[in-house]
C-alpha cells in the first residue's frame, strides 16, 4: 500500500516540464494578497535574463521588463506557491544562458535616443556652450 503525501499545492511535474530559457518572453501570473484578505492575480511580462539551478527545488528565474521607461527586474522561485501560472509568450534563440548584458544595452539605447546638439554662443567677451536635448516622443523599450 503506497500513500503519497502532498506537501505543496504546486504541481511540481508541470513546473519541471516548463520549457523556457533565457531570451524568451514569459508572462508570470503572481498571486497578491490585498489588505482586505482577498487575493488577486497580477501579470508580470518580460524577458527571461537568467535561469538558475535548473529544475531543482531551489530553482529561480530572473525576468526584466520596462515599465514607464524604468527597467524592472524580478527573481521568481520556480516552485513558488505565489505563482499561479507561467505562460510562454514568445520563444527566442540566444547563444548565452545569462543575458545580463541587456541591462547595459538598454542604457546605451536610451542614450542613443537622446540626441545632443551642442551650440556655441558668444555673449560679450565670453564663449559658452549650450546643450539642447531633444527627446523623441517614442517610449523607450529594452
Amino acid at each position: 500500500m503506497k500513500t503519497t503525501i502532498k506537501l505543496t499545492p504546486v504541481d511540481i511535474e508541470v513546473r519541471k516540464g516548463l520549457d523556457f530559457a533565457s531570451g524568451d518572453i514569459v508572462r508570470v501570473w503572481n498571486k497578491i494578497k490585498e489588505a482586505d484578505g482577498k487575493t488577486r492575480l497580477q501579470a508580470f511580462e518580460g524577458m527571461v535574463l537568467a535561469r538558475k539551478h535548473g529544475t531543482e527545488i531551489g530553482g529561480t528565474f530572473t525576468i526584466r521588463k520596462v515599465a514607464s521607461g524604468v527597467g524592472v527586474e524580478r527573481v521568481f522561485p520556480l516552485y513558488s506557491v505565489m505563482i499561479d501560472k507561467i505562460e510562454l509568450v514568445r520563444h527566442a534563440k540566444t547563444r548565452r544562458s545569462k543575458l545580463y548584458y541587456v541591462r547595459d544595452k538598454a542604457l546605451r539605447d536610451v542614450r542613443r535616443k537622446l540626441k545632443k546638439d551642442v551650440k556655441v554662443v558668444k555673449k560679450g567677451s565670453t564663449t559658452t556652450t549650450e546643450v539642447a536635448v531633444e527627446e523623441t516622443p517614442e517610449e523607450v523599450t529594452a
